[in-house]
């Protein structure tokens, strides 16, 4: 009779016999067989064995065994040898953060020998994360790691973090705090940028953890003011990080001649990068503070810096007062320049473009220094987000103000509603567009003839409408957010801070690319465009850009024509 059938015939007989003896439970089948240490003389021979006790107290208890060994045949059993069980089926999210770590590729490319679920966790005696003899527990982690990798586990424990986590330091970083939980990756492809800013900047350049253990609190600013910290900025794929001079697990003091950055190993730790490094070339600094320089080179290096920053100021600030004089009398000789009798603004649209364009500078500048706080933007609010708010709301207050008088004028006025008769396209425009480029990029092409306003100017005006509505109704919208959301879902006041921030970003590129290029840059008008000050332009100019428009001028005869 065939070994194998007499064996698993006793086992189900055995089963049998012990169920009789014990509680009924859906898992009671289950430890009949495996519940029973097998004997030394029987290795092999005997069905894993579960220790129902542990398995009664891990997370896992109140569910049934097939609940994870869901292949399991009752009829058959034992028979076939079980899958390994798929921890996904509920622990979807982190079954997919570990798919793309390394362990996880590791052993999708077949190395059945990488960590997966059951190595870090246990198998039938899983616990909390937080309970003292999880595996996974920060005092725990470097036992279970170090049945992999013993040897990077035995530095980690000779080091600084390692003699901090042993002392019960909560703070002291684990494996996991480097190579991050369920997704582990390794570090040592990793780029200088992340090693330095996603890894040791996390706690050093921390003030609470610097100012908490004593630590030097420049380290990380320091670092990235270094020509190495400079470098991995610009995307080096090789300029030295942190760990590349003070080592990966073996973190050392520099006082502990073990270290890597030990005045006795500092050749060595250079020529790994720099192979020709002499011992006077390993003592220049990475960590600069020039507020802390009390060395010969550091005091000259001091008093260098302020020398040259004093020359700078003097040199390129004489430089610029110089320009800025030579600015302002060309500005002020276009200003008083007699020839300038053609009206292109009057006195109400003035009015207008006044209220409108100041308020909409105070409306930039106060708008994006809420997302700049640390920028020039937020020196001009006072760094204060009061002052930048209120500020905001005035601003938006007067804009809306010019676009309501503006909306009168055009309605109530004469000059108002011929402005806007004037402003509104026409098919002229679509073929102005297109005669224009010709006339830009072919040599000899025929310059297009506008009106009193050509598809640049109306297109700009209809963008400020545009622009307007959208920013006020918006901006109202998140102004008055506690009672729009009584009726309306709150989803909506988030669009409208989306759209309100994007449209600002697109209204104030299209005033300095588009319409200071026409009212500053543009070399017939520069150094500026006196119109919006006083509305008036010199017949040459208004004969060059609107030669189909006489509104405002005499007749004269043409400028290249000899006068009798």
């Amino acid at each position: 009779m065939n070994v194998g059938i007499v064996r698993s015939s006793l086992l189900a007989l055995a089963a049998a016999l012990t169920l009789s003896a014990q509680p009924a439970g859906p898992d009671a089948a289950c430890f009949a067989c495996h519940g029973r240490k097998p004997a030394a003389s029987a290795k092999g021979k005997q069905p894993p064995f579960v220790d129902k006790a542990k398995f009664e107290a891990s997370i896992h208890a109140g569910n049934g065994c097939t609940s994870c060994h869901a292949d399991l045949d009752t009829a058959t059993h034992p028979g076939a040898k079980l899958a390994p069980v798929d921890c996904a089926s509920c622990h979807e999210k982190p079954s997919k953060t570990y798919a793309v770590s390394t362990h996880g590729r590791a052993r999708k490319a077949g190395n059945a020998g990488a960590a997966g679920c059951a190595e870090c966790h246990g198998t039938h005696d899983i616990v909390k994360a937080t309970a003292p003899t999880s595996p996974v527990r920060r005092e725990n982690l470097h036992l279970t790691c170090g049945q992999c990798h013993p040897d990077v586990v035995a530095q980690l424990d000779a080091s600084v973090h390692g003699q901090a986590t042993a002392a019960g330091v909560q703070e002291a970083p684990v494996c996991t705090d480097c190579h991050s939980d369920h997704a582990i990756e390794g570090l040592k492809s990793a780029s200088p940028m992340k090693v330095s800013q996603q890894v040791c900047s996390r706690c050093h350049g921390s003030a609470r953890m610097n100012a908490k253990f004593d630590l030097p609190d420049n380290r990380v600013t320091t670092f990235f003011e270094s020509y190495h910290g400079m470098a991995a900025k610009m995307g080096s794929p090789n300029a030295a990080n942190c760990a590349s001079c003070h080592g990966y697990h073996l973190v050392l003091p520099a006082s502990d001649q073990r270290s890597s950055v030990n005045k006795a190993n500092l050749v060595q730790t250079c020529q790994k990068c720099h192979p020709n490094a002499t011992e006077k070339f390993s003592l220049g600094k990475i960590h600069v503070d020039r507020k802390e320089a009390s060395d010969i080179g550091g005091k000259v290096d001091h008093w260098v810096r302020y020398t040259y920053l004093s020359l700078i100021f003097m040199t390129i600030g004489g430089m610029a007062l110089h320009n800025i004089l030579i600015l302002r009398k060309k500005a002020l000789a276009a200003l008083r320049d007699p020839n300038r009798t053609v009206v292109r603004m009057n006195t109400q649209a003035r009015i207008q473009h006044a209220l409108l364009a100041s308020s909409f500078i105070f409306l930039v500048v106060s708008g994006f220094a809420l997302k700049y706080p640390n920028s020039w933007l937020g020196w001009c609010m006072g760094s204060s987000e009061v002052v930048r708010r209120i500020g905001h709301r005035i601003a938006a207050v007067v804009m809306i103000t010019g676009a309501v008088i503006h909306l009168i004028y055009a309605i109530f006025t004469k000059d108002g509603r011929k402005f806007v008769k004037d402003m509104l396209p026409e098919p002229k425009d679509l073929f102005d567009v297109f005669t224009h480029l010709k006339y830009l990029v072919v040599p000899g092409a025929a310059k297009p003839q506008f009106k009193r306003f050509g598809y640049a100017e109306k297109a700009e005006y209809w963008a400020v409408v545009w622009g307007t509505f959208l920013m006020g109704t918006t901006g109202g919208l998140i102004w008055f957010k506690m009672y729009f959301t009584r009726w309306m879902p709150r989803w909506m006041v988030d669009v409208s801070i989306t759209v309100h921030y994007y449209e600002a970003i697109l209204a104030t590129l299209a005033i300095i690319v588009w319409h200071f290029y026409f009212v500053i840059f543009d070399p017939e008008v520069y150094p500026v465009n006196w119109a919006f000050l006083d509305g008036k332009v010199t017949p040459h100019h208004h004969h060059e850009e609107h030669p189909l428009d006489h509104q405002g001028e005499e007749p004269s005869p043409d400028p290249d024509e000899p006068a009798e």
